[in-house]
Formats: structure tokens, C-alpha cells, sequence
């Protein structure tokens, strides 16, 4: 046991569930921030699929009240702060820009602000994210690279990532940013490519779904196991020192490509179901990106253990098996 305590924003999320069901199996009290939200038992269905709902401390709080934000930090007196909660579908960016901007930018400025105020010893991870590259300005992209978003989120995302930044070299913040590439699991929502993908899939192969409709599947990205990298997360935070690191698997693939695995993990030929949508296309597409995880590697030991054939076959399986419970 490690008698530390962590508090994650966005804990009912992909990657706030994995995350802490890694501390707890570290020893870690853990305290999640949700939204109050109208629709009971459903916002914390990730924590039941993991087993350790129970093992979370939840509290109410929301990245707009700064003053619910301040009573929580004091109350929980985290060693380290996770902050992953935003508004982070990139297509809604563009539908919700003020949403988008307030809670994803400005809402990691509230919990700085708490980090400097009131736990300034306490270690902090914010989540940046590739998106941030967007308009790449090199082929592979690593902490060095120039950023270009390419989307309502990428830009409000940069923002908080910049003001992390700032603040560490303000204050004296132990206050480190995650450049995470895609990452992926059984977790993802529905509304992300590979869960829309794999989800389908499962789906066509119970006889559920006859087409995959999609958008601009000549699209490259470098996708991960979600929960490889809440363990870079981790590890940034044990450092002596804070810093930034892109966190990828160094290998970039298309839409196409990652479709096919699906299909052909449970027999069935993409062409006959896969239909191109126009409606699913971005305003402003983000064309590949691909990352350089050298510096986690080199500093702190961090590789991608998942291979992006195993990851997706991972997700088809759970789907068929979520679909086959409740049918």
C-alpha cells in the first residue's frame, strides 16, 4: 500500500476508469470528480465494466465551478491530480466551439488555479492530445514538433496545454502534459471511429446491422491500448522532475486498414458493408498523424505492449459479447 491519494477529473471516462483501476491495484485512495447527471446508472457503467465502482470515492463537481473544484482539492488533499475530464469528440467541437472551449480549456485552468492555491505540492497531469499537431508540420511528431489544430478541440486543448506549461514555470508546479495519440479499449464510446467500427461489426456479424457507414477512411492515426497509457500517465507523475512527453506506438494506420482487421476477425469481407458517407466527413480533416515516443521511453522506460491487431480484435469480442447479453 502506498498511502498516496489521487483525484481524476473525468474518472467515469475511458481512460479515467483505467486509470484508476491502475491505482487502486497501487494502493492509491482514489476520488473521482462526475457531473450530476439526470440519467442514473448510466454515466458510471466504465467503473461496473472494471469491477471497482465500488473502490471509487465519487464527488459531485464540474470543471466550470471553480469554487466546487476548490472545496473538493481541499477535501480530498490529492498527491497527484489526474485531469482528463473535457468535451473531447472532435466533431462536436465544431457544433459546441464555446463548450468546447470553456470546459476543455478553461476548465484546466480551474483546477491549476486549485493545483496553485491550495495543493501546490501535489503532482499534475493534464491531457493534451495529438489533435494538437493536426495540420502536421513533420512526418512523425514528437514534443519538439510546431502545433497546427485543425479543430475546435485541438485549439482549446493547446490552450490548456500551454497554460500547464506556464504554470509549472510560474510557480514552481510539479505540472506535466501527456501528448497522447489515439488510444482505444472496450471503453471507448460509440461515437469514436473504432468503437463505431467495432461496434458495428459486432452487430453485422449477429445479424443486428447490415452497413458501416463512415467518413474519410483514407485518414492515418496512431492508435494505442488505453490502458498502456494510463500507465505513461503514472509514470510522469513519479518523476523528479515535470515535463511533457508524446505518448504513441510509433506506427500509424489507416481508417480503411483498422476497418479490415474488424471485419476480418470475425469473417466477413469489408466491401460488403462498408458504405462512405459525405455526413461523416470533418470540416477540417487531420490527415495522419504519427507519434515519436522516444522521450517517454529513454526517461522513464514507457513502450506501447498492445498491438493494434490484438487491440481491435479485443473490442469486436467485448462488443459481440455486450450485444449477445442483451439481446
Amino acid at each position: 500500500m502506498t498511502g498516496k491519494r489521487a483525484l481524476i477529473t473525468g474518472v467515469t471516462g475511458q481512460d479515467g476508469a483505467y486509470l484508476a483501476q491502475l491505482l487502486l491495484q497501487k494502493g492509491y485512495a482514489v476520488t473521482g470528480i462526475v457531473r450530476r447527471s439526470s440519467h442514473a446508472g448510466v454515466f458510471d457503467h466504465r467503473l461496473k465494466w472494471l469491477g471497482i465502482l465500488d473502490d471509487v470515492e465519487l464527488v459531485d463537481g464540474n470543471l466550470l465551478d471553480q469554487s466546487a473544484l476548490l472545496r473538493i482539492v481541499q477535501a480530498a488533499k490529492p498527491d497527484e491530480i489526474y485531469n482528463l475530464a473535457a468535451q473531447s469528440f472532435v466533431t462536436s467541437s465544431w457544433q459546441q466551439p464555446l463548450l468546447t472551449g470553456q470546459v476543455t480549456g478553461l476548465g484546466a485552468v480551474h483546477m491549476l488555479e486549485c493545483l496553485r492555491s491550495v495543493a501546490p505540492q501535489a503532482r499534475y497531469y493534464q491531457a493534451s492530445t495529438s489533435e494538437m499537431f493536426g495540420l502536421i508540420q513533420e512526418a512523425q511528431q514528437s514534443e519538439t514538433t510546431p502545433f497546427y489544430p485543425r479543430s475546435p478541440y485541438g485549439v482549446a486543448k493547446l490552450y490548456a496545454h500551454w497554460m500547464t506549461i506556464n504554470y509549472r514555470e510560474s510557480f514552481g508546479l510539479h505540472a506535466s502534459n501527456g501528448i497522447l495519440f489515439n488510444h482505444e479499449s472496450p471503453l471507448r464510446g460509440v461515437e469514436f471511429v473504432t468503437r463505431k467500427v467495432t461496434d458495428a461489426v459486432a452487430r453485422i456479424k449477429l445479424g443486428k446491422q447490415k452497413e458501416l457507414r463512415l467518413g474519410n477512411i483514407d485518414a492515418k492515426r496512431d492508435w494505442g491500448h488505453a490502458r498502456d497509457y494510463v500507465q505513461a500517465m503514472w509514470l510522469m507523475l513519479q518523476q523528479d522532475k515535470p515535463d511533457d512527453y508524446v505518448i504513441a506506438t510509433g506506427r500509424t494506420t489507416t481508417v480503411r486498414d483498422m476497418c479490415v482487421i474488424a471485419f476480418k476477425h470475425v469473417g466477413l469481407n469489408i466491401d460488403d458493408h462498408l458504405v462512405i458517407d459525405p455526413a461523416f466527413f470533418r470540416p477540417a480533416e487531420v490527415e495522419v498523424l504519427l507519434g515519436n515516443p522516444a522521450k517517454a521511453k529513454a526517461t522513464f522506460g514507457w513502450e506501447a505492449q498492445t498491438s493494434l491487431e490484438a487491440l481491435i480484435t479485443e473490442m469486436v469480442d467485448a462488443d459481440i459479447k455486450r450485444l449477445s447479453a442483451n439481446a
